[in-house]
């Protein structure tokens, strides 16, 4: 996917909130569109953040200025930006960029009409931002290298000795990280630590979880954690990578089953605050949630009661823990990555 392909050196610097310079004309700062524009900073696959653009202003006249960038590429340049931000509206691909943002004060208040379209687990329990689509963990394998009966009944299970070598990761990615702040939320800092430590003896580590389904498809390795979409879209595309691969879904509220939230909020600082609070209404508006059910993204929608595509196993059988989405922590994350060596 297009925002899983940053440097192990972009992720690191994003989460740990440094400053970076600016990585083309898509993401560096600059001010206020001049024309009036609302201005997306887009965290999101480049083409579902545009579809929301592109109907929203079908619908509302408005126009919206894109800037493309990973989650903590652009919630690290907002809160540089701090009130001199040009954004107005802030969306992501997982949640702890929204809570890096939300815990410098930097997001507006969602309006109530909008919360009210997406359910509170979906959304932060500050009011500040909300949900606009979710992803699924799951476990990829290649059944001609694990039996089914063999599966890992909890991802805790792949820090076992038995399954060193046999699974891969992507540990500079958000996706990943994101994964591991479940982890740690569920279980706790010690036991989360152990966890960890135990995936930094036995997965191989892979940049990106198309190059682990790959991996796993050409039965390079026998398994790997993942988003559920990386497996759905190429199946739709054909199956040319995962014509070998099926996925499980670790349910029972383990952390493996974590859904991860891709959020979106308002800037405190926009210069648009109404049309930008009614852009992020449409998004999670029967409209926007439909555009995103329709796609190819095969993201799950949240908001409005809209189902998510038919080709997915529905969000409310996947037996998902409860965790505050707000509460993930990434940039601490980050540092115990760092300290058992897997960035």
């Amino acid at each position: 996917m297009p925002t899983a392909r940053r440097l192990l050196l972009t992720a690191v610097a994003a989460w740990t909130g440094l400053a970076l310079a600016a990585c083309g004309s898509d993401s560096s700062p600059a001010s206020s569109d001049p024309d009036g524009a609302l201005v997306l900073y887009n965290a999101q696959h480049d083409e579902v953040g545009k579809a929301w653009a592109d109907g929203f202003t079908a619908k509302t006249g408005i126009k919206v200025d894109i800037r493309n960038g990973s989650d903590f590429e652009l919630a690290n340049q907002i809160v540089a930006e701090g009130e001199s931000s040009p954004a107005d509206v802030f969306i992501t691909e997982n949640s702890p960029a929204m809570s890096l943002v939300s815990a410098k004060g930097l997001f507006a208040p969602v309006d109530a009409a909008t919360r009210a379209q997406v359910p509170a687990r979906y959304s932060s329990g500050k009011g500040d931002w909300v949900g606009v689509a979710a992803r699924s963990t799951v476990f990829i394998y290649n059944p001609g290298k694990i039996p089914a009966a063999d599966l890992p009944e909890s991802i805790i299970d792949l820090a076992r000795p038995e399954w060193k070598g046999r699974f891969a990761v992507s540990p500079s990615g958000a996706d990943f990280q994101a994964v591991v702040s479940a982890v740690y939320a569920l279980r706790g800092q010690d036991e989360g630590r152990a966890w960890l430590r135990g995936i930094k003896d036995n997965a191989r580590i892979l940049r990106g979880n198309n190059t682990i389904l790959r991996a796993v498809n050409a039965g390079e390795v026998s398994g790997g954690v993942s988003y559920h979409y990386y497996w759905y879209r190429d199946q739709a595309d054909g199956g040319a990578n995962s014509s070998k691969v099926k996925l499980e879904f670790f349910g029972e509220q383990d952390p493996g089953a974590f859904v991860s939230v891709s959020g979106g909020g308002v800037l405190r600082s926009s210069s648009h605050p109404t049309e930008a609070q009614r852009f992020l209404a449409y998004m999670t508006g029967p409209e926007g949630q439909q555009l995103l059910a329709d796609g190819d993204a095969l993201e799950y929608t949240v908001g409005s009661g809209i189902p998510a595509n038919a080709a997915l196993t529905p969000l409310d059988q996947l037996d998902a823990p409860t965790v505050d989405p707000n509460t993930l922590n990434g940039p601490t994350i980050v540092t115990e990555m760092q300290e058992v060596g897997l960035l």
